[in-house]
């Protein structure tokens, strides 16, 4: 599945939109490294949600960049901050993050990069979790997959239907305040799901070490659409 994906993709990657408003002539994108390499951070900053804030707004300014970015298979410590990624009985806790992150401001434009349907929606609203959630449903030639969107504004869910068709290119949704994406900082959970086993409006963003080959086989690489990182 994951190999069709990839041999699909690769015939419309040249044809699809940005998911940001982001102009490469003037504005630049930082990665950003919430590894446990990156020394700079500790609980004290992840669990309080004004100093994690602010730490993501002045890695921005000190970039001078519009966008904080990255995240992929990226094993983060700071879900800890939330009971959401305890691991089962029988798997350590859930730490592996499965999408990209895109950091910014409150109230930044998402569009969708291809045609689309919403396939679900939801206010995933415990703590550390997505909030306002969309997500959407594509198809290209013999391929249907969907693409998530976490961490919305709530007002993004409230006037959709299910089945609703969004145009290429067309805004549909806003990086969501802390008190409505499930408390983090305002960004964008991007991530690709080739099956979603069923579920309506949610879908696992992070998973354990013993978890990583299935859900990284279901969940591929998020820059295949999001063609960021040549920006960075």
């Amino acid at each position: 599945m994951l190999q069709n994906f990839e041999s699909i993709i690769s015939k419309y990657q040249h044809s699809f939109s940005s998911v940001i408003e982001f102009n490469q002539q003037i504005e630049k994108i930082v990665e950003l490294d919430f590894t446990k390499n990156n020394f700079e951070l500790n609980h004290d900053i992840f669990n309080d949600i004004e100093l994690f804030s602010t730490y993501i707004s002045n890695k921005l300014q000190q970039s001078n960049a519009k966008f904080g970015m990255g995240g992929y298979l990226e094993y983060r410590e700071f879900y800890g901050r939330s009971n959401l990624f305890d691991g089962e009985e029988t798997s350590s806790p859930r730490r592996l993050h499965l999408g990209t992150d895109i950091w910014g401001e409150v109230n930044t434009k998402v569009f969708t990069p291809l045609p689309a349907t919403i396939h679900s929606f939801a206010f995933n609203h415990h703590n550390g979790d997505y909030g306002a959630t969309i997500i959407l449903k594509h198809q290209l030639d013999d391929l249907t997959f969907f693409t998530l969107y976490g961490h919305l504004a709530l007002k993004n869910i409230q006037h959709i239907q299910v089945g609703q068709s969004i145009q290429k290119g067309e805004h549909f949704a806003h990086f969501g305040a802390a008190s409505e994406n499930g408390n983090w900082p305002p960004h964008l959970h991007f991530q690709i799901i080739l099956d979603l086993e069923g579920k309506f409006g949610d879908y696992p963003g992070v998973c354990s070490i013993e978890e990583k080959t299935k859900y990284s086989l279901n969940c591929p690489n998020p820059e295949f659409i999001l063609q960021l990182e040549q920006f960075i």
